[in-house]
């Protein structure tokens, strides 16, 4: 099982960027895979989920139009696009996945077996 986030960095308050997470292994046996966040001191929350196979997404409501997630099952890629970022997005992110993710539980840190690596995004004021 793999998830690899990757496209973080900086970038100015307002600026767009789009992390991708390739996904390998049972990872694909996931219903769900989530993008979470992490800020220094703050414990991790939930961004968004995307359901695999039907394309179905969920959003914070921090994210909720500024956020976009999509993937692209063929090269078994997850994208998440952000735009207007704010200096509080600030923090890693992660891809994560598990097969006992289900819709009711897609923003449950707990629920999900499987984590990436995360990808560092800093916005700049």
């Amino acid at each position: 099982v793999q998830l690899q986030a990757s496209g973080g960095g900086l970038v100015q308050a307002g600026g767009s960027l789009r992390l991708s997470c390739a996904a390998s292994g049972s990872t694909l046996r996931s219903n769900y895979i989530g993008w979470y966040r992490q800020a220094t001191g703050k414990e991790r929350e939930f961004a968004g989920g995307i359901r695999w196979n039907g394309g179905n997404t969920a959003y914070a409501d921090s994210a909720k139009g500024r956020f976009t997630i999509s993937r692209d099952k063929a090269s078994s890629t997850l994208y998440l696009q952000m735009s207007s970022l704010k200096p509080e997005d600030t923090a890693n992110y992660y891809c994560a996945a598990s097969p006992g993710v289900i819709w009711s539980n897609l923003a449950v840190p707990s629920a999900y077996n499987y984590w990436g690596p995360g990808t560092l995004v800093t916005v700049s004021s």
